[in-house]
């Protein structure tokens, strides 16, 4: 299982229909939430998500939209008992950030809070899947990841292993793990009846960006990429300004990348309550696109091949 909760979806300013900017993935139980907008412990609650099994927080940048919901959300979970660290990861600064959360907010906390700086390159890994840091061009510091699941292994060919004469049962597990087997004296080697192995699930977030180059690469073939798009077409010079998206350039780079899914967010507050031109513009140039509502949740499932 590998779901996606747009928990907010606002641009700079947080409105009646969006919370700022905040995105929870679980992989197989494990939650990892990709910046912390105002309020993100309530969208939680209001999702159910629940937020006690919630290891990472990884932050693209320290704008205000992304981080103010941490200190609530820190309490939050200390008022909820727990008392198993966590981790917060960042770009450069990100440690001045925690730490001045710390001096001036009265925690109640039990648990340790820990800090990592990454710089685009950097990899972060964990049972079955790893992070990686990409370079994104924003106004001040930033980051977007890449979470990429392990390859998988191959499919099992049952039958050419009766062919070989193995019998069913705990050897045919054996050889799918990559164990060499034995069966009459003959030895069997796992690449005798498991295919190649298969790509893993591949998101990527790119936080506040312009179109780039890097961001296009990391995204090659990914299941989802989740792109920034303030803006509509027409207010392509503010978004040079402001070093944000437009709904086409979005699109743009998940035509080129050859993405499954793209998915708009960080939404401007004058498309608040009706992203149909954005969705429109970005649909022309490539049509698997959606725009992100709050509490929409998105489940991100394995290829066949």
């Amino acid at each position: 299982m590998l779901n996606v909760t747009f928990l907010g979806t606002a641009g700079s300013l947080p409105t009646p229909e969006r919370n700022p900017s905040a995105i929870l993935i679980n992989r197989e139980g494990e939650m990892m939430l990709f910046d912390c907008g105002e309020g993100t412990q309530r969208q939680m609650m209001r999702a159910r998500t629940g937020m006690m099994r919630l290891n990472y927080i990884f932050l693209t940048h320290l704008h205000a939209d992304h981080i103010l919901g941490i200190p609530g959300l820190l309490e939050t979970m200390a008022f909820q008992g727990r008392v198993e660290p966590i981790t917060i990861v960042g770009p450069m600064h990100t440690e001045r950030l925690v730490e001045s959360f710390k001096a001036v907010c009265y925690f109640s906390r039990k648990f340790d809070v820990r800090v990592v700086e990454l710089k685009p390159g950097d990899v972060l890994k964990m049972d079955g899947v790893q992070v990686e840091a990409i370079e994104t061009r924003h106004s001040v510091p930033s980051l977007g990841y890449v979470l990429e699941e392990d390859r998988r292994l191959g499919r099992f060919n049952r039958d050419e292993a009766v062919s070989l004469g193995i019998p069913p049962g705990p050897l045919f597990g054996k050889l799918q793990h990559g164990q060499t087997i034995e069966v009459d004296g003959k030895t069997i080697q796992p690449q005798q009846v498991m295919g190649p192995s298969r790509p893993g699930r591949k998101i990527v977030y790119t936080g506040d960006t312009r179109p780039c180059k890097s961001v296009e690469v990391a995204s090659l073939e990914a299941d989802l990429l989740i792109h920034d798009c303030a803006l509509a077409n027409d207010m392509a010079d503010w978004a040079r300004e402001t070093k944000h998206s437009t709904a086409g350039e979005a699109a743009e780079v998940a035509r080129c990348a050859d993405v499954r899914l793209l998915v708009l967010t960080h939404i401007s507050s004058r498309y608040s309550e009706d992203t149909t031109l954005l969705l429109n513009e970005a649909k022309c140039i490539f049509e698997r696109t959606v725009v992100a509502e709050d509490l929409m949740s998105l489940e991100v499932r394995l290829r066949d091949e």
